[in-house]
């Protein structure tokens, strides 16, 4: 049986992942060249070569990708072996990190830390907010234990390195100006807006969701401001400077006074809000405990549907 070094495939992982040696080793916090001997060494070890030249730089070889794929359930058999010893040492005490986006912060993971708080109170929860696509980039490079984030954004069933659940879903509003001609209008469908004014970001999940939301509505929106926050999107919105599709959890606070919020009954647009953790964790005592307990505070929202 040949000896694996651990650390050799998670170099060979991170190569994978960042694609040049340069940038795997800023990720290892190694030199390129201890990066690249280490390599070498692996190549000597399984009696053949797991990177080849391309150009300037080098790319896998058929024999890393077999390796890969067998590093993939090493490495998730791994986080379960952990995952069970952390149960026997804490049972109900210990730390879980949770990267989450803005709006699920005041309607899920609080919540959620509040319905732990009064059943393990030994359970501390850590919140970090995270843009919506990077939570899942700190998920994977351990700096968090749970991501909460946008379906659209999340890992596809087959990646083997997260195991990812629903939560909710999240019904889109529109949000106009008050006194616009249409913010009392019964009915009001989507495709009545065709000719407004439109406020979404410029890249990211918002623009997909929008973009997606205005196509099933028979339309390209015009996009007049280009804005991903929240305060900045209302505040437009509150100035008469356009018109935005906003989910429910965003539209708490004083915003619905100084904006008309209005449902879109007829075409339901939604975005789907998920949590994901590394393959293997969720059979952890601590992650399963925090699951249970956004799940929970998901089933309790009033505003919002479950999946």
């Amino acid at each position: 049986m040949k000896e694996w070094d651990l650390k050799k495939l998670q170099i060979l992982r991170a190569l994978h992942d960042a694609g040049t040696v340069t940038a795997a080793a800023a990720a290892l916090r190694m030199t390129p060249s201890a990066v690249s001997q280490q390599l070498a060494t692996l190549s000597k070890q399984i009696g053949t070569p797991v990177v080849e030249a391309r150009g300037r730089g080098v790319r896998l070889t058929g024999a890393a990708q077999v390796l890969l794929r067998h590093t993939e359930v090493v490495f998730a058999q791994l986080e379960r072996a952990g995952a069970e010893l952390e149960g026997y040492a804490r049972g109900d005490a210990g730390l879980v990190k949770v990267g989450t986006i803005a709006t699920a912060i005041s309607r899920l993971v609080v919540p959620a830390a509040e319905l732990l708080r009064q059943s393990a109170p030994a359970i501390t929860v850590s919140v970090r907010e995270i843009e919506a696509a990077a939570v899942f980039e700190e998920l994977a490079a351990g700096e968090v234990d749970v991501a909460v984030s946008l379906a659209v954004d999340a890992p596809t069933a087959r990646d083997p390195r997260f195991a990812v659940f629903p939560l909710l879903t999240d019904p889109l509003d529109i949000a106009l100006p008050i006194g616009h001609p249409l913010a009392t209008a019964p009915g009001l469908r989507l495709a009545a807006l065709a000719e407004e004014s439109w406020i979404f970001g410029s890249r990211g999940p918002w623009r997909t969701i929008t973009l997606a939301a205005c196509a099933d509505a028979g339309f390209v929106p015009e996009q007049a401001h280009a804005a991903a926050d929240w305060p900045a999107i209302f505040s437009l919105v509150a100035a008469g400077m356009g018109i935005a599709l906003v989910p429910q959890m965003a539209t708490v606070g004083g915003w619905r006074r100084l904006v008309a919020v209005r449902p879109l009954d007829a075409d339901r647009p939604v975005r789907r809000i998920v949590a994901a953790v590394r393959a293997g964790t969720e059979e952890g005592a601590l992650v399963r405990r925090v699951m249970g307990a956004l799940r929970h505070a998901a089933e309790l929202d009033p505003f919002v549907k479950l999946n």
